[in-house]
């Protein structure tokens, strides 16, 4: 396989990174000193700067106004949006909308893809289910109604629930099926409770009490919530990525700068081999992710099926973000908790993203499940 990037994709990155240049992660209060959310909404501004640059149409077809460019495209943006840690439902509301792209039907995508690429539609997904830790699909019962769907369950931690317009939930029908619905925030039955992240950030706890969707605002199409997971999970992988890369060179600047016996404490091997082996975290989280990301965007088969190798960069992500951040906090000694230094908001987002990947053993297990059901010749 190439994993050389096509010129639209590198013009996608340079954008992002034009875009993000002038976000500080300090734009909010510390997690560690506000009892409640950091925010009470995500950053409209940089919201509006993304879409001004085409940022929110990458995944959109151009004949709804977008680029018709891939998940690799999504994740090499989302990976400079970590770096800075944006706070904007870019992953979230591009999933979606991405989701209504490939599986909706035409009248659902001439409402949805137009605004949601403008940027003026924010969507978001609750892929955690009701606990965080049981299949989101299961949280969520549906049933038929004459032309409607009607939708009863709890979705628990969906971010940027309180800001977003519409929320791509999950839920299972009778027969057994797996259909996506988008449901306004604000719709008859909807309740919506406040939860807090790690990171600081507002999250929402989403109760259904006989809800009624249209059948036109309904997915039903087969295996789009699994496509839908990948894309979601993959996109977090990217994430984690661009978080640990922005930490790996706030480490450096500071170990380059710090002195003890009158030379930088970078120069000192036991400091050399803890950023070396940091270093090697990264390039696996990278190669993992492009592999996960090739065979969502280019639909390619192979020995396992696409979850396999989103599995594998989980594996990677959950661990490596982790280690990374770790390894930081021990470098810069005590200067690393300081509220006043931004390394303690990477760290509170790097947890955040792991709880959001889920531990490396469980993605172990579940790549070992594919494994004995898919013979390697």
């Amino acid at each position: 396989m190439d994993f050389t990037f096509t010129e639209e994709q590198q013009a996608a990155a340079e954008a992002a990174k034009a875009v993000f240049a002038g976000v500080t992660p300090d734009g909010v209060p510390s997690p560690a000193l506000t009892p409640g959310p950091v925010a009470q909404d995500f950053d409209r501004a940089l919201w509006t700067r993304l879409a001004d640059s085409d940022l929110l149409s990458l995944l959109v077809g151009p004949e709804y106004g977008g680029a018709g460019l891939d998940a690799i495209a999504l994740c090499l943006v989302l990976r400079e949006s970590a770096k800075v840690l944006a706070r904007v439902p870019l992953l979230e509301s591009s999933a979606a909308a991405y989701a209504v792209h490939t599986y909706g039907g035409e009248e659902l995508k001439r409402d949805i893809l137009p605004p949601a690429a403008r940027g003026d539609l924010v969507l978001t997904v609750a892929a955690n289910g009701r606990t965080g830790h049981d299949p989101a699909e299961l949280a969520v019962a549906a049933r038929r109604d004459g032309d409607a769907w009607v939708l009863d369950g709890v979705q628990t931690a969906v971010p940027w629930a309180h800001g977003a317009d519409l929320i791509m939930v999950p839920a299972h029908t009778g027969d057994g099926r797996t259909m996506l619905a988008l449901v306004p925030r604000a719709h008859e039955g909807i309740s919506l409770y406040e939860q807090i992240s790690t990171s600081g950030e507002r999250l929402g706890e989403v109760r259904l009490d006989s809800v009624r969707i249209n059948a036109h605002d309904v997915i039903e199409a087969e295996g789009a919530w699994e496509w839908l997971r990948n894309l979601l999970a993959t996109g977090t992988c990217a994430l984690a990525l661009g978080l640990g890369e922005g930490v790996l060179a706030m480490t450096s600047t500071y170990t380059g700068k710090r002195e003890q016996f009158g030379f930088p404490i970078a120069t000192f091997q036991a400091v050399a081999v803890q950023a070396a082996d940091r270093y090697i975290d990264l390039r696996a989280m990278e190669a993992t992710l492009w592999q996960a990301a090739w065979r969502i965007s280019t639909a390619a088969g192979g020995a396992l099926p696409a979850s396999g190798d989103v599995a594998v960069a989980k594996i990677w992500a959950s661990d490596g973000v982790r280690r990374v951040v770790q390894t930081a906090q021990h470098l810069h000694g005590g200067f690393g908790a300081d509220t006043d230094y931004p390394l303690h908001r990477y760290h509170a987002w790097a947890k955040h993203l792991e709880l959001s990947l889920g531990p490396a053993a469980a993605h172990e297990e579940a790549l070992g499940d594919l494994l004995a059901a898919h013979a390697l010749s």
